[in-house]
């Protein structure tokens, strides 16, 4: 246990933090699956409702990024892969 007052509440704030940015990346994760089980059972009928759980997520991802809980290029990442699935899953369903 350290002795020294900033080192404690050094350590205070670094939990308080940790416990944030795991807020952060736990509501991204449970909105990437929800997007992504709306994507396996897709049809033509929720398509809109993909959409809007693929813009859910974009606004919780570039909301972190903004907070610095995630790296700009791991957001942009975890976004591309988003809409790669969205575009291929799309083009299967809907060949002409």
């Amino acid at each position: 246990m350290p002795k020294n007052l900033s080192v404690v509440k050094k350590n205070q704030i670094s939990l308080c933090k940790k416990s944030r940015n795991k807020s952060y990346k736990s509501v991204i994760k449970t909105l990437t699956k929800k997007y992504l089980s709306t994507i396996n059972c897709f049809s033509s009928t929720n398509i809109d409702e993909a959409l809007l759980r693929l813009s859910a997520t974009y606004q919780m991802i570039d909301k972190a990024v903004s907070k610095g809980i995630l790296h700009k290029n791991n957001g942009a990442r975890k976004k591309s892969a988003l809409a790669r699935l969205l575009k291929n899953v799309s083009f299967e369903n809907f060949t002409i």
